[in-house]
């Protein structure tokens, strides 16, 4: 993490891992798989040992998302604005950084959403080359993106990967 305190931060989550969906259900019904379970808890605990608190959580209204936020609200304390949005679940990259600007006045943003999105928006802010994603962004994964200015039209730039969390394999399947 920096040391001094960031102009804007935005902390990107994909869900944790999910099962395949069952015949006859929908893709937005899916469900986090036994994995997936002990992979959100890990990632919460381990934001909140490092102090990453977000202002807000914007959420997918997908059952999987939905399931990888609630162990921030247990880390973080019943307080954590948690919020759903069916946009993130559907929508184009453009709805997840839509979504930021309009958040950008804020100290901090987290959005839990889905891949190609949520890769998309981390290579649009960090560069498409950026080597924590040499294997695509995977479940579970939590980046914490810092900017250092943001621009009169309340555009945020000038990012920094300030932290990439991942579960540890031998702690998921420890739980």
């Amino acid at each position: 993490m920096q040391d001094s305190a960031p102009a804007f931060r935005l902390i990107l989550l994909r869900h944790a891992r999910s099962g395949w969906a069952l015949p006859g259900q929908r893709d937005f019904d899916r469900m986090l798989d036994e994995t997936g379970y002990a992979e959100a808890k890990l990632i919460a605990q381990s934001a909140a040992d490092r102090g990453i608190r977000p202002d807000l959580i914007l959420c997918s209204t997908a059952v999987r998302c939905r399931q990888t936020a609630e162990p921030f609200r247990r880390a973080l304390g019943e307080d954590i604005d948690i919020r759903y949005v069916d946009h993130l679940y559907a929508g184009p990259a453009a709805v997840y950084t839509d979504l930021v600007e309009a958040h950008a006045e804020r100290a901090s943003l987290m959005l839990i959403g889905h891949n190609p999105m949520i890769e998309d928006v981390f290579r649009r802010f960090l560069g498409e080359e950026h080597s924590a994603l040499t294997n695509g962004y995977p479940p579970a994964g939590l980046a914490v993106i810092d900017f250092s200015t943001r621009s009169a039209a309340g555009r945020i730039s000038a990012a920094a990967l300030s932290a990439w969390l991942l579960p540890e394999p031998e702690e998921v399947a420890r739980r």
